[in-house]
């Protein structure tokens, strides 16, 4: 740099050119990239340039070509302040691989050199992490993920297309290929002890669900059986979803029909009952058909192995009637103003009836074929359903105007009904006893006599001897049944206790029918007694069933009487013992041999 002299035209001294113009260090080539200019002011030694020169001295640094250094704070400004300088020099020799070197004697520049690339270390800093609120979240949706990517198979047992489709949804909407394979992985170590369970297929034979079952409707497990389902947890609603439930729907229609015929008999006129108690009773039927038909028919769809077992069970089979009955009972009850208007078609008759012919014919046929499911070995109070609704039909029937269809059904059922009430009372051997908590269905003894004497009135249009009869018969199995106050003590809610809201409304409307035709102060005493008691037996069982369904929450437990092993599973001690006789005997032939 060339200082610039005073003005005066005088001749000047001569001037140390070595001191106004210092000689530039030489530096090593160093590429372009890695390398980068800053100028510094001059340090503080005892070679200063005279005053009133400004002397500028360049200096060198060169980057580290390793991020192993990259922590080491670089100048990247100019600077006036030497301390400044000299005490970043020196963290720079004392933090990083960097050398601080003089250059030329004559000069007052600093220059860092990279060192020997064998010399230099590189280590890796650590990249801060996000907060732990953050990495938890993380780990939530990645939990969350990993839980809706791969479906708990521990059902798949029991479910229609064994969790096909579900897999096949997942694969469409961007899951991995391997989604079986990794399902496996992930719930192999929380089935554990379950894995063995899950491949039941087959349906137990019927002495299976006596030698596993107990209780009041064989829906409890006995202490030395084992479940194909896992006990210690809670499972899906529609597995959880009894055929039992239709016994709510039946127990509702009964009290429209029932109410109807209230509002519309002579000896119960003076109660001064409106119909639009039927209408209202009639539509809430119709509601709650049409959820539990709903909701089970998505349990044939999904959980169809489910719904086999349960037609297989020697009770629930017997409410697979259930549905058509309560289908009767609603077509019956229908409100008087709706059936003034128009008469129901007798076509829909035909249709609600074929589903019962079917079902009589199959369960008929066993009870004869002496097999397995011979009457007199799964003979049971609920076995009344199955006969039930040979005489609902008959009555319905016979309103519409049809008579030999309604007289077919009768007698068909009639015969049956003789049969099953000889077995019951007989009590055979070969007969499993049922505990006594299933006494409400046992009030379905006085249904089928009930039913039987009002429909035998419709076809013949008159309340004659052979419904006397069979009226006559229903009561004294009511009033049998309701002295025995024992039966109502030590036993649980259950939805079995809907079993008995339909024969008490049954007797109640013979009775009305009775009172018709024999008109006084006792007769409509008796009207009055058990149309009470029917009402507010439907009452409290419909207070009890919200109760343990929306404050309880136990309304529907584990399904346990569809989850039971073909065959019973042996303990540990039992195949040790048993391996153990067997290598006796075979050591015992090798010796006599």
């Amino acid at each position: 740099m060339v200082a610039n002299s005073s003005k005066s035209g005088g001749a000047m001294p001569p001037r140390n050119t070595e001191l106004a113009h210092p000689k530039p260090p030489v530096h090593p080539p160093v590429p372009p990239p890695r390398r980068s200019e800053v100028v510094l002011p001059p340090l503080e030694t005892p070679l200063q340039p005279p005053a009133g020169f400004r002397a500028v001295q360049p200096m060198s640094i060169s980057l580290p070509a390793s991020p192993g250094s990259f922590g080491v704070p670089t100048p990247t400004a100019v600077t006036t302040d030497s301390a400044d300088l000299r005490r970043q020099a020196m963290a720079n020799a004392a933090r990083g691989p960097h050398r601080l070197a003089a250059q030329d004697k004559g000069s007052n520049s600093v220059r860092f050199t990279q060192p020997d690339r064998e010399a230099m270390m590189f280590r890796s800093q650590p990249i801060p992490g996000p907060p732990p609120a953050r990495l938890a979240s993380r780990a939530g949706r990645a939990r969350s993920r990993a839980g809706a990517m791969h479906w708990d198979r521990r059902y798949d047992s029991f479910k229609t297309w064994s969790g096909k489709l579900e897999r096949q949804i997942t694969h469409l909407a961007g899951g991995p290929d391997g989604l079986e394979d990794d399902g496996e992985d992930d719930v192999g170590d929380v089935v554990g002890s379950h894995s063995h369970r899950t491949c039941a297929t087959s349906v137990p034979e019927v002495d299976r669900f006596y030698a596993a079952l107990e209780g009041p409707e064989l829906d409890q497990l006995k202490p030395s059986e084992d479940l194909v389902l896992p006990s210690d947890a809670t499972w899906p609603f529609l597995l959880r979803f009894p055929i039992s439930a239709f016994g709510i729907c039946m127990g509702v229609s009964s009290q429209a029909i029932l109410w109807k015929v209230i509002a519309l008999s002579v000896p119960t006129e003076f109660l001064h009952v409106t119909a639009k108690v039927n209408l209202v009773l009639w539509c809430v039927s119709v509601a709650l058909m049409c959820a539990v038909s709903a909701t089970y028919s998505c349990k044939v769809v999904f959980f169809f192995e489910a719904v086999r077992r349960e037609y297989y069970h020697p009770i629930r089979v017997n409410f697979f009637f259930a549905p058509w009955i309560t289908c009767l009972y609603l077509a019956i009850g229908v409100p008087h103003a709706v059936t003034r208007a128009t008469r129901l078609p007798h076509w829909l008759w035909y249709v609600l009836m074929a589903p019962l012919l079917c079902l009589a014919l199959k369960i008929y046929g066993q009870w004869m074929s002496g097999g397995q499911r011979r009457l007199s070995k799964v003979a049971n109070p609920s076995n009344h359903l199955s006969l039930l609704g040979n005489f609902v039909g008959a009555q319905l029937g016979a309103t519409m105007g049809l008579r030999e269809g309604p007289i077919f059904f009768f007698a068909v059922g009639l015969a049956h009904y003789v049969v099953l009430f000889v077995t019951l009372y007989q009590r055979l051997p070969t007969n499993e006893t049922l505990p006594k908590e299933l006494h409400p269905v046992f009030f379905l003894f006085v249904a089928a006599p009930s039913v039987s004497s009002v429909a035998w009135s419709k076809i013949t249009g008159e309340f004659e001897h052979i419904s006397k009869v069979t009226f006559f018969v229903g009561m004294f199995l009511y009033a049998s049944l309701g002295v025995r106050i024992n039966f109502f003590r030590g036993f649980r809610f259950s939805l079995a206790w809907w079993a008995y809201t339909s024969p008490m409304a049954g007797a109640a409307a013979a009775a009305i029918q009775y009172s018709t035709e024999v008109d006084n102060a006792f007769t409509k005493a008796l009207c009055v007694a058990l149309s009470a008691v029917a009402t507010l037996t439907v009452a409290a069982l419909l207070a009890t069933t919200m109760v343990h369904a929306f404050v309880l929450r136990n309304l529907f437990p584990n399904d346990i009487c569809i989850a039971i092993s073909e065959r019973k599973v042996k303990p540990i001690m039992e195949l040790q013992e048993s391996d153990g006789n067997d290598i006796e005997a075979t050591d015992a032939g090798a010796t006599e041999a």
